[in-house]
């Protein structure tokens, strides 16, 4: 009896051990070097804020993690970038409305949306805004729209880039929806845009709103409006531009993560679970909500669904705008 029961333990006690050791194994091990989590945007973009959060707090829990900015082309040398990388779960890229707008304009692009991805987790959201640098004379889009209208060519309105959301929603609705003859001045992320907003070298900007929200309150820049069918709550009296006069340019920034396609099945679900349990924390929960964020953190299979209905539509907003990219 004695000679049946010890291997028997010592069976059970190899399976806990060996249990034990792939619990405790540090997240991201499995990869020869650090995970790269790729940012297509400037450090300090809405995409470089959460890569950075998720990078830092994966990296707690004892793997090795880290963010790489690759900025321009409207996020499209970073995304072809993290395309081109080897599908081992050693890459991830963090990829925002762009993704599918590059496409939904007809770009030339190196890689297939989204099919040359496997979409990971759909990580949060924020609405759009419209906002001015304090000197010019406008405090509602009503006002803003007769200003420009008035002096045709004189106004000019900043973007991360061409080809990106906020430049196609903002020649929709100046030059299509209101007819204003405006300039188009784009820059190379976000955070460039805005820092020439404030400094008054360009006087309008379409963009995120937990980008902008503290400069608004400093009185650095003057919110006229929110790009989506509710009113933000940090800004109560600030109306959407459905209250303004301004129908169907409801349009929304959202961040989510994903891999290279061929990424095994197994490795994109494990980087889901490790995202999510990430993204559940209170910490975490709490700093991207003060920042102005609603955060999403759904299956893997809503982000792909997601994926399918922005590319829809961003090309009914390129179509209807007749807009085009040169």
């Amino acid at each position: 009896m004695k000679s049946r029961v010890w291997p028997l333990i010592a069976g059970l006690i190899a399976i806990y051990v060996g249990a034990s050791v792939a619990i405790a194994q540090p997240v991201g091990a499995e990869c020869a070097q650090s995970v790269k989590i790729i940012v297509s945007y400037p450090p300090g973009s809405p995409d470089d804020v959460i890569a950075r959060i998720l990078a830092q707090k994966l990296s707690e829990t004892g793997g090795r993690f880290h963010v790489e900015n690759m900025p321009g082309a409207a996020g499209a040398i970073g995304t072809a970038a993290a395309a081109r990388a080897s599908p081992d779960g050693c890459t991830m890229v963090i990829v925002n409305q762009n993704f599918v707008v590059q496409s939904a304009i007809g770009e030339k692009l190196s890689y297939d949306v989204p099919e040359s991805f496997a979409p990971v987790a759909l990580l949060l959201a924020a609405p759009e805004t419209i906002l001015v640098n304090p000197s010019v004379p406008a405090t509602t889009m009503r006002e803003l729209a007769a200003l420009v209208r008035a002096n045709p060519g004189k106004y000019n309105y900043a973007s991360p880039g061409f080809g990106s959301s906020p430049h196609l929603a903002s020649e929709r609705l100046f030059k299509h929806s209101l007819g204003l003859e405006i300039v188009h001045v784009p820059f190379q992320g976000g955070p460039p845009a805005v820092a020439s907003t404030v400094a008054g070298h360009t006087q309008i900007l379409h963009l995120t709103l937990p980008v902008v929200a503290t400069l608004v309150r400093d009185g650095k820049l003057r919110l006229l409006a929110i790009a989506d069918t509710k009113r933000a709550p940090e800004f109560p009296d600030v109306p959407t531009l459905g209250e303004a006069g301004i129908a169907n340019h409801d349009v929304g920034f959202w961040d989510g993560i994903m891999l290279p396609k061929g990424t095994p099945d197994d490795i994109v679900e494990r980087r889901y679970r490790q995202v999510s349990e990430i993204m559940a924390l209170p910490e975490v929960k709490d700093r991207l909500g003060a920042l102005g964020y609603t955060l999403v953190n759904g299956p893997r299979a809503q982000f792909a669904a997601h994926l399918q209905s922005e590319l829809v539509k961003w090309k009914a907003i390129v179509r209807d705008g007749r807009i085009k990219v040169e």
